[in-house]
Parts: C-alpha cells; sequence; structure tokens
C-alpha cells in the first residue's frame, strides 16, 4: 500500500548490518532517511552509499539519521560494504537491512512490479521526528540520486517545520523564504522582523528566519 505524504510510516523490526533493530527506536527523537537499493555489489548502488557515508557530517548537523534497504542477505551486505568503503574511500557507518523476506520493500511499497518483480526501485523517503512521512522521491534502478538534493530538502523540511515560510524554486541555505499566504501582511511584518519584500500580494519573500545573517550560521543545534 502506497505511503502518502502526512502518513504515519510502518515500524518493523530487521536485521542489518549494525544488528538487530527496531524501526522507531533507531530513529528516537531524530529525523530519519530510508532508502531502498535494488541489489547489492551494484555500481550505482556504491556510489549512492559511498556518497551518503562521506555525506554523515552533514546528516548529524541535521539531526537525521540514515538507513538503507536491499532485498540482499547479510553477509552480501558485509562483503559489499568492504567494496564501498574501499572504492568510495569512505566509511560506512549507517545499518543496512537485510530485506530478505521483503518485509520492509513491501511496508514501504518499493518493489514495482512493471519495473522489477523481485528488486527495490530507488525509493527515498524522509521521516520526521514525529514518525510521519514528509517527503518521498522514487528513481528507476538506472539513475543514482542526488545527495545534496537530499540535504537541501532536508533544510527546507526542518526550516518550513518551524515557521510560517516555504521555499522558493531551486533555494538553498540562507537564501531569502516565501512567507505563506494564510499570513496577512501586516502579521507578517510584526512576524518577521528581517523585513519583507513584496513582488505581489500573493509573493512576499523574507530572510531566512532561524539565520544570523552576520555570522552565515543557523541559531539552535546547527
Amino acid at each position: 500500500m502506497a505511503l502518502h505524504l502526512g502518513d504515519t510510516v510502518p515500524d518493523f523490526d530487521a536485521m542489518t548490518t549494525a544488528g538487530q533493530i527496531n524501526f522507531y527506536e533507531y530513529l528516537g527523537d531524530s529525523w530519519g532517511i530510508l532508502f531502498s537499493h535494488p541489489a547489492d555489489y551494484t555500481p550505482v548502488c556504491t556510489t549512492e552509499l559511498g556518497r551518503t557515508a562521506q555525506l554523515r557530517k552533514e546528516f548529524e548537523r541535521r539531526n537525521v539519521k540514515v538507513l538503507a534497504v536491499s532485498v540482499d542477505p547479510l553477509e552480501a551486505h558485509k562483503g559489499w560494504v568492504n567494496d564501498i568503503n574501499e572504492t568510495q574511500r569512505t566509511v560506512v557507518d549507517f545499518p543496512i537491512i537485510a530485506d530478505e523476506s521483503r518485509n520492509v520493500s513491501m511496508l514501504y511499497d518499493m518493489i514495482h512490479p512493471n519495473a522489477s518483480a523481485t528488486a527495490t526501485v530507488r525509493s527515498l523517503f524522509i521521516i520526521g521526528p514525529d514518525k510521519k512521512l514528509k517527503l518521498s522521491i522514487t528513481y528507476p534502478a538506472s539513475t543514482g540520486r542526488n545527495f545534496v538534493e537530499v540535504l537541501r530538502v532536508v533544510d527546507s523540511l526542518q526550516l518550513t517545520a518551524n515557521y510560517s515560510v516555504a521555499t522558493p524554486a531551486d533555494w538553498r541555505r540562507g537564501e531569502d523564504v516565501i512567507v505563506v499566504p494564510s499570513i496577512s501582511t501586516e502579521d507578517a511584518e510584526k512576524k518577521f522582523p528581517k523585513g519583507l519584500r513584496i513582488v505581489k500580494p500573493y509573493l512576499r519573500y523574507t530572510p531566512q528566519p532561524d539565520m544570523d545573517v552576520a555570522a552565515n550560521t543557523r541559531t539552535g543545534i546547527f
């Protein structure tokens, strides 16, 4: 059954390269990313897992825990991790689920029969601390994901979860954001003391509210 934005994501228990885990317990109060791979020892997947490991500090800064899933067995995962570490010059230190039963893959609708009856597509789910689905992206098996874009989306989701703003096309951390239409201009002027740039009554920009412009750093935990 397909998951929709805002749905509470399914919990599960699974064996991983880091041992047996419960998904909800693993996430705790963190944001989470669950992403699937068609198979072990495949070239695109190797680069994806390597890139995720290289970005470990960026995920940690955003309080995001990462968890990968493949339908291959645990021993294959362990050997594959060695290859990833060698070829991508990194250390994969996040869990990879051994989903031989396809339990997780079916729970999260990661197997699309018209693409493959057995292998998972490249699905990626961003999950909030409330265990609700915030974003899902699905790529075909032949196309590697852009993890810089994944980080950009996390930045947007975390910002817009705490402030009455939205992020425009191609937005990146530190750039102006859009005041949501439900807030009047009068209220927006009070709510956003850094100022408004009004292009149209429905299109109003303000500097990113959680960022100290002088220091160019976010306030809080970042």
